[in-house]
């Protein structure tokens, strides 16, 4: 059984990176975006499935808070850009434990590598559960602010949308370009472009917070985000995004 979850993980996690790129510089809201990011989230939520389901399976406690740290963010990423009114759903009320379970598992075992004479727990070292558990924190943070305002909308529901999409993008991205360097040629390992490739989502992630809050193009990037655009008028726009 683990073959087939190994090869629809791998299918998922290839589909999941080259869609989330190609999502990433098409115009935001236009029918282009929309479909490779629903690429993007069915072949995410794919990997991270069968990922979590393989960990299980190995008893990797370190894989499994992964997968179902990069389900809830690709969901989650969906769902806010799903509901154009802003309000929360069930599903992400029902999304809530999950991440819940994860800010305390890493935090858990982040404090018992640091204080392990090793510095790591399952084999990995404390920074890489603590800096996880504090990403999923602030992500859990941000659904109790929307679920205490009854919602959000604007810059606050297109940043939420874009920081998780785009988390989802890093995991797959240096699962892939960082994790499995022997598949790459020599040229790509010596340049560094396999790092560029693996952090350039992180990159995105402070570009939009920048561009979305000390500038004013949040007022024209909302606006695409929250009204779908005919056709005829994307037509007459610019594909960069």
């Amino acid at each position: 059984m683990r073959i087939p979850l190994l090869v629809i993980h791998i299918a998922g996690g290839t589909v999941g990176v080259i869609s989330g790129y190609v999502a990433v510089f098409l115009l935001k809201g236009s029918q282009r975006h929309a479909l490779a990011g629903r690429v993007f989230v069915a072949s995410m939520l794919t990997m991270a499935a069968c990922g979590t389901v393989l960990a299980v399976m190995k008893s990797e406690v370190g894989n499994i808070l992964g997968g179902l740290l990069t389900f809830y963010m690709v969901f989650t990423a969906w769902l806010t850009g799903r509901h154009r009114d802003g309000k929360p759903s069930a599903w992400d009320y029902a999304a809530l434990p999950i991440v819940l379970a994860v800010v305390i598992v890493e935090y858990t075992y982040g404090i018992e590598a640091v204080i392990s004479p090793t510095g790591a727990k399952d084999g990995y070292a404390a920074p890489i559960y603590l800096v996880f558990g504090t990403l999923a924190l602030l992500a859990l943070i941000g659904d109790v602010r929307m679920f205490v305002r009854g919602g959000i909308l604007g810059n606050q529901r297109l940043f939420r949308h874009l920081w998780r999409m785009c988390f989802g993008l890093f995991v797959g991205a240096a699962s892939i370009f960082l994790a499995r360097q022997q598949l790459f040629p020599v040229f790509m390992r010596k340049t560094g472009m396999l790092f560029i490739l693996s952090f350039l989502p992180l990159v995105l992630i402070v570009f939009w917070r920048i561009r979305l809050h000390l500038t004013g193009a949040h007022q024209k990037e909302a606006q695409k985000f929250e009204m779908p655009q005919h056709p005829a008028v994307l037509a007459r726009q610019s594909p960069a995004g």
